[in-house]
Order: C-alpha cells, then sequence, then structure tokens
C-alpha cells in the first residue's frame, strides 16, 4: 500500500475569488500548498479548472473531481462527509493512492473519462476503509468528463449518492421476505431451526448459529450452523450463564456482547465457558411467550465484533419469525400425532416407551398404560426381537437415522408386519420410531412392480424420444435446402444435353429424400411429428396400395387383402398411415425369405374399460384396426418386447436400421391409437394398428401430384433464420410469380406487418429465434385479421396434432417439403 503523505497547508490569505461561498472545503484548498502537487500554484490554474471547482464547491451533493492523469482529488463538504476519516488527508492526494483498496476501479474510471466517455454505476458495491476497517458501501456514480480550453478532456467530474441504507434495508427486507417463504412449507421444528440457523450464519458471516428451547432452567440445542467452530447441541444449564446475564435477558431485549473477554455482565465461570466454544462476541434474542421465557436465537462470532444496528435488528426480527413458524410445526405436529395412521412413538435404549400415538391402540388393540408399562421387546415376535434390538443399538452408536420390518403382537393374538423408521434424540438417550402397517402394502407389492415396469417402459420411450426429436429439428433445415435447391437447380437448366448433370440431380434429389425419410421416423417415434389428422377410409388407402406393395413384396410372397365392407372413416394421417402400411409389409416380407403368404385386413372393433384397463395409454372407445399377418420366423416373447425400441433389429447389420417398428409406435400413440404384436417362433407374426374411429364420416382420397400452380402477383412475407430455407422460399415465390418480402425473425418482421405495405400471406418458421412463429402470427392478426398464415417447421413440438395448433386461415408444411408441394400448399391457402 502507498503511504498516504501528510498534508501540508499553508495558510497564507487571501483566498482566491472562486473559492469564495465554498465551506470548509474552499479554505482548505485556499491554505493548502498545491504547487508541490501536479496541479502547482493555485495562483497559474486554469481558468477551466477554477470554474469546475467553483461548480462543485457550492453543490450540496458529494462531488469529487479528479484532474489530470494522476487524478488529483478536489471536492466539496458534501464529499468530505462522505470520505469519513480519510478527509482531509484525501484533499490533493491521486485517487489511486488516496482509495488504495479500489485503485483498479478508479484506474478504469480514469482511462474511460480521460478519453472522452462517460461512466453510470447504479447501486454499485464497494468495499471503502473510510474508518479503519472494511465496510461494504453501494452508491449510484455518475463519472463525466471535464474539458479543457481546447476541448481535450482533462479532468474527471463524478457526482456520488451513497444508496447504502436504502440497498442494505432492501436486501435485510429480501431476506425476511425469501425466509418467511422457504420457512412455511416446513413440518417440523427440527428443519425450521436447521433453515433459519444456515440461513442467517451465511447472511451475517457468523461462527454459530442456533435456537435453543428453554424449560426447567436448561437450554436444548437441537441444531446449529457452525462454521470453523464445534457443535453445542445438547441440553447446557442457564446457571452457567451468571446472574448479571441472566438479568439482561429477562429485560427482553436483545443481549449484545462485543468481546465476551471485556464484558463486565459475565461472569468468570461464563467466559472462561464462552471461550472454551470458541465463542469471543454474540446476540442474544430472548424469546417469550407472555410472561414465559420460551426461547432463545443466538448468533455468535469466533473473534471480538461490533455489530451493527441492522443486524441486531435483523436478528430480532428472524427470532420472532422463527418462534411463530416452531409454534406452528409443534402444533401441527400434535395434530398429526393424534390423527396419524401410523405408529408415533419416543422410546428409550433401555427398552421402555415413554409415548404412544392414539394409533397403537386403533391397529394393534392394546391400551395406552399396557404399552407404556411393558418393555417394546416384549411385543415383538421372537424371530424379529434380535435383529431389531441390533438395528437400533447401531442407530445409538453412530447416530444415524435406520429402517426396518418387523412382526408386532395385536391384542387379538395376531401378528401385524410393521415398516419402521427409527431415529435418534440429540439427548443420546431417547429416539423417535414411525412404524407403518404392511398389511395392505404386501397385498398390493405385486400390482405396484407390474406398474412400476410399465412406467418405466413408457418414460424409457418418452426419452428417446426426446433425443431424436432434437436431432431432426437443425436436419430438416439442411435437407430443405438440399431438396430446394436441386429443384431450383432443374428448373434452370431444362434445356440442353444434360444427361450426367441430370443423373446427378436425382442422385443427389435420392439421397436427400432418404434423409428426409429417417428424419420421418425418428420424429414419428418420438411422437412429435406434425400430424394431419382427418376422417380416412382405410380399405380406400389399402386398395390403392395394392400394386405397390405387390412389387416390393415380389413374386414368391402372395399378397391376399380382406377389408370390412362396413368398415368405419378411421382419425389419422393419411400420409403417415400409408408409410406405416408399408413398413408393416416391408418387415412382413424381411420375415419370409423363402416365400410365403402376407394378409392385409381391416375391421371395427369396440375395446372397453377392462381392455383400456391391461393398456393405460388407451382410451376406451371405438377403432379401426388394420392387421398384417404373414407366415414367416416369427418372434420370441423376449424379441416382441424389444421390438418397439428404436434401433433395436434382428435383421443383419446393414439391412435395417431399427426405426420402422418405433416410428409406427410413434404415429399410433400420436394418433390416440395403439399397436399389438402377436407372433410365436416358426408360426408367423399378426400387427394390429388400432387407430380412433373418426366423428366425421368423410372419407379421404389419396392426394395426386400436380404441376406447381403459379401466383397471381400476391405478396408474400417469409419468415425464417435458416439462410437457406429464406432463400429457397423466396426464389421459388420470385419464379411462380409472388413478389416476396423477406425477414429473418419476429423482431424484423413485425414493423413491417404493421405497416401498410400489401401483405396477402404470411409464411414463418414455428421455431425462431426470440417470439416463435406462433406468437408472431397472433401479432400480425392483431393489425391484420384476415392474414392468411402458413407456418412450416422441421419439428412441431407445440404444434403435434394441427387441429389443436391452427387457427381458420391457418396452416402448416413440415420440412422438408419439395418446390411444387410448396406452390401447392401457397395456392391452396389463398383461394380459400
Amino acid at each position: 500500500m502507498t503511504p498516504v503523505l501528510e498534508p501540508k497547508f499553508d495558510r497564507s490569505p487571501p483566498e482566491p475569488a472562486f473559492l469564495l461561498g465554498g465551506g470548509a472545503c474552499a479554505d482548505l484548498i485556499a491554505t493548502k500548498n498545491w504547487a508541490a502537487t501536479p496541479l502547482g500554484a493555485i495562483e497559474t490554474w486554469p481558468h477551466c479548472l477554477r470554474s469546475a471547482v467553483a461548480l462543485l464547491l457550492r453543490s450540496r451533493v458529494p462531488i469529487v473531481m479528479l484532474w489530470g492523469a494522476e487524478g488529483v482529488m478536489l471536492y466539496n463538504d458534501a464529499y468530505s462527509g462522505f470520505a469519513g476519516g480519510r478527509h482531509p488527508e484525501l484533499l490533493g492526494s491521486n485517487v489511486r493512492e488516496g482509495w488504495p483498496e479500489v485503485a483498479a476501479f478508479n484506474d478504469h474510471v480514469m482511462n474511460v473519462c480521460l478519453a472522452g466517455d462517460t461512466l453510470h454505476y447504479h447501486d454499485q458495491e464497494l468495499t471503502l476503509h473510510r474508518h479503519g476497517s472494511p465496510e461494504q458501501v453501494w452508491m449510484d456514480l455518475d463519472y463525466s468528463p471535464v474539458l479543457d480550453e481546447d476541448g481535450a478532456p482533462a479532468g474527471v467530474f463524478c457526482i456520488l449518492a451513497e444508496t447504502t441504507e436504502r440497498v442494505a434495508a432492501d436486501r435485510r427486507t429480501m431476506f425476511l421476505l425469501s425466509l418467511s417463504d422457504q420457512l412455511r412449507p416446513l413440518t417440523t421444528p427440527a428443519d425450521i431451526i436447521r433453515l433459519t440457523a444456515d440461513r442467517l450464519g451465511d447472511w451475517l458471516n457468523a461462527s454459530r448459529v442456533f435456537y435453543a428451547e428453554i424449560a426447567n432452567g436448561m437450554m436444548t440445542v437441537e441444531r446449529d450452523f457452525c462454521r470453523g467452530v464445534d457443535s453445542i447441541v445438547g441440553e447446557h444449564s442457564l446457571e452457567a450463564f451468571g446472574p448479571d446475564l441472566l438479568a439482561a435477558y429477562n429485560v427482553g431485549t436483545p443481549v449484545v456482547v462485543r468481546d465476551v473477554s471485556a464484558d463486565a455482565r459475565l461472569s468468570l465461570e461464563a467466559r472462561a465457558g464462552l471461550s472454551a466454544r470458541d465463542v469471543g462476541a454474540f446476540v442474544d434474542v430472548v424469546l417469550f411467550e407472555e410472561a414465559q421465557w420460551v426461547g432463545l436465537l443466538a448468533v455468535q462470532s469466533a473473534t471480538p465484533r461490533d455489530w451493527t444496528a441492522a443486524e441486531k435488528t435483523l436478528i430480532q426480527e428472524v427470532g420472532e419469525r422463527v418462534k411463530v413458524a416452531v409454534e406452528r410445526a409443534r402444533a401441527e405436529r400434535d395434530r398429526l400425532w393424534d390423527l396419524s395412521q401410523d405408529l408415533l412413538a419416543r422410546a428409550d435404549y433401555a427398552g421402555m416407551m415413554s409415548a404412544v400415538s392414539p394409533a397403537w391402540t386403533r391397529v394393534l388393540g392394546w391400551s395406552q398404560h399396557e404399552l407404556l408399562t411393558r418393555g417394546y421387546v416384549n411385543f415383538m415376535h421372537p424371530d424379529d426381537a434380535p435383529p431389531t434390538i441390533a438395528a437400533i443399538n447401531r442407530m445409538a452408536s453412530t447416530h444415524q437415522p435406520t429402517r426396518f420390518e418387523n412382526r408386532i403382537a395385536a391384542r387379538d393374538g395376531s401378528w401385524k408386519h410393521i415398516e419402521w423408521t427409527v431415529a435418534p434424540e440429540a439427548d443420546g438417550t431417547n429416539f423417535v420410531a414411525v412404524g407403518r402397517d404392511l398389511s395392505e402394502a404386501k397385498a398390493r407389492e405385486a400390482d405396484l412392480l407390474a406398474a412400476q415396469e410399465a412406467l418405466r417402459q413408457s418414460q424409457k420411450m418418452e426419452a428417446v424420444g426426446q433425443l431424436t426429436g432434437g436431432i431432426a429439428h437443425d436436419f430438416n433445415n439442411m435437407l430443405t435446402g438440399v431438396i430446394g435447391g436441386l429443384d431450383l437447380i432443374r428448373r434452370n437448366i431444362a434445356t440442353g444435353n444434360m444427361e450426367r448433370v441430370n443423373k446427378y440431380l436425382e442422385a443427389a434429389s435420392t439421397s436427400a429424400q432418404r434423409a428426409a425419410a429417417l428424419t420421418s421416423r425418428l420424429l414419428a417415434f418420438g411422437r412429435r411429428q406434425s400430424l394431419d389428422l382427418k376422417a380416412t377410409d382405410v380399405n380406400a388407402v389399402v386398395t390403392s396400395m395394392e400394386d405397390l406393395l405387390g412389387r416390393t413384396l415380389g413374386e414368391q410372397i402372395k399378397l391376399e387383402t380382406h377389408l370390412a365392407p362396413d368398415l368405419w372413416a378411421a382419425y389419422t394421417d393419411i400420409s403417415q398411415f400409408e408409410s406405416a402400411v408399408l413398413n408393416l409389409c416391408i418387415n412382413a416380407r424381411d420375415a419370409m425369405p423363402k416365400g410365403g403368404k402376407l394378409i392385409v385386413e381391416t375391421d371395427n372393433t369396440e375395446l372397453d374399460d377392462r381392455y383400456a384397463r391391461d393398456y393405460p395409454e388407451l382410451e376406451p372407445g371405438d377403432y379401426v384396426v388394420l392387421s398384417v399377418t404373414d407366415t414367416g420366423t416369427g418372434m420370441s416373447a423376449t424379441t416382441v418386447e424389444k421390438v418397439f425400441e428404436p434401433f433395436f433389429t434382428t435383421k443383419p447389420v446393414g439391412q435395417g436400421t431399427g426405426l420402422g417398428l418405433s416410428m409406427i409406435y410413434g404415429f399410433a400413440r400420436q394418433s390416440g391409437g395403439h399397436i399389438r404384436i402377436y407372433s410365436e417362433p416358426n408360426h408367423g407374426t399378426t400387427v394390429k394398428l388400432f387407430l380412433p374411429r373418426s366423428k366425421d364420416a368423410a372419407q379421404a382420397d389419396v392426394v395426386q401430384k400436380a404441376v406447381a400452380p403459379r401466383g397471381a402477383g400476391e405478396t408474400v412475407m417469409v419468415v425464417e433464420d435458416d439462410t437457406s430455407v429464406r432463400l429457397i422460399v423466396t426464389e421459388v415465390l420470385d419464379q411462380l410469380g409472388y413478389s416476396a418480402i423477406e425477414a429473418v425473425d419476429a423482431v424484423t418482421a413485425i414493423p413491417i406487418l404493421q405497416s401498410q405495405r400489401r401483405i396477402d400471406l404470411l409464411v414463418t418458421d414455428v421455431g425462431l429465434p426470440g417470439l416463435n412463429g406462433r406468437q408472431l402470427a397472433e401479432i400480425a392478426r392483431q393489425s391484420r385479421p384476415d392474414l392468411k398464415v402458413l407456418f412450416v417447421t422441421g419439428y412441431a413440438q407445440n404444434a403435434a396434432v394441427r387441429s389443436g395448433f391452427l387457427d381458420p386461415g391457418m396452416d402448416m408444411m413440415t420440412k422438408p417439403f419439395a418446390v411444387d408441394a410448396l406452390a401447392t400448399k401457397i395456392r391452396e391457402i389463398l383461394e380459400v
């Protein structure tokens, strides 16, 4: 630390005119020998310096000016009060040396402001040594450069407002509010005391904090917070405090001791006892219930400490809160003691119980007198007594809670299976026990194991679905650029002999479509694929696929279809359903390498509550069932359990991804349906796909491809954060006769949407940064209520089913999409 030089004052009159009326600091400035400082003699000070000094001296708010590269300090009377014991030596000192504990902070200020910039700090926290010891100080600070006659920064002007009291009060209030919020849900005195001691100890940087209960001349400490000192949990006699301290406690105000070794109120015995426990200073808040002394909140420091008024007030307020919380918890404990269905008891290690709850009599039939006058080992089954006593003895030696089961005799001669949780008390003599009757639990154990297995399977499937959904999002963005780019290239090289180019284009397009299919499978398994659910004629779809299925299966496999003539319409996505049928038939084909028969059937079925109980994810009701049966190799029960797991496959390496059935599983669940597999080795397999019956009798047709329709000069706004996707969409719009407006995110798009520009359609990505596409559409419709909207998305986590995501005049496309599909969709929306 740079030593502070003793100021040298020259009291030679007269006082310069610019200092007149400037207060005590003006007098000090007038008499100081400035020739020994970087400022030089006061008579040589430039006009800009004199004017700035005259201004700050007459202000009633704390102002300090730091002149020159050294930051020579000049300040007013208000600032001298802030400086505390550092004044008047600070006047005329260089700021980095005058406040060495914050030299780095002030160095930054000087560098910034002498470069012509300003700085502002609100509630800036600094640790200053204003009175010989470190203290936390909060301030509002405004720094600005002071210019010389040439307009160049020559000094730094600082206006200061100390906010320490307000900030400290706010922090104290927030501490008390947060403590109350944390105490509110706690139900045991031990938890309340532990939380309070830990929070208060950390807040005040104390060595030890505890809450003690007072009764019969003894102070009982159940929990304490300790930092660098030993715990004092246990019972302590109040007589050791001495009569003077006890008299101070009875006054009711906090007892504050700044230095244990020098406080006359403490007896020699009390000082010795406190010093032995590493107590150098403390604040004790005594808590009364009417006139009865019931509790004590103690905050201790291992070394002497000057407790502030704010700290004493805080400790007193915390004490009142913890007393109320403990009383509330005890009242609740007493209520639970009487009403609990569990067996509650307090017992000692010698073998006797001192308190039992009413549940003992309700469950076992024994009276309270019988339970308290006979040793507890007498109620145990002879085979269970030795391990029970051993568990209790281990708890006594380890001081840790333990659990065990045993059989306890009932008054009617039967035995009750009881599960016990026992925990030691702080006195080392007693423990508490909670016993739960396992009679009904034993009967439910088998059902619980089955439910847990179902839950684990569901969680496993859901976790993988989340993983695959996340992978697909970025993957689909890239695929959209690839597919769209290939389509645009094909459009621009339509003439000439381009056989090799077309060949490469077809190969690249095929690869991209295969990647898109993989993404679709991933999303379907994770149940994040955007589905277009509507009434679907399943028979019509199967009939339209017969030629495709025949070519796929080959000549060695005979295809038969048995379609119910009165089949209900199913509520599903036609494209995903087609993919599911094709995947099931391919799996069946691969299971019949030597040929065989494949049967596709449809039927109606009604699932009742009994079936729904076996499959909780399935609602009772009407379903359309598609069955695919093969005469292939079949599967074992172990294999059937795993077939819906992603990446599980029985095919050789390189011949299967293991995603086909998992994709169908995700599609079925997302559609509100279900899938079941029946299989035996060497006897073939039947897969049944359950799809909910549609409430709408309308039938769906297979979508046919058409030439991309052109626009009629409409204006389409495209909001997409992915550059490649945005480029493709806008290029397509331009070539099809639309006018396109681009925006990278919602923030950029909103001003345009709220302007008077013509916009016929908004095309936006769902997953925009910041405001998402759905939120952008809602904002846009506030000023354009009839605006039509097309959402595009890589995965539709917030729009898994379109009917729940889209309002009238809105539609959705899932990436990747072909150019023709985009053109058709835009035309459909605009013509509605």
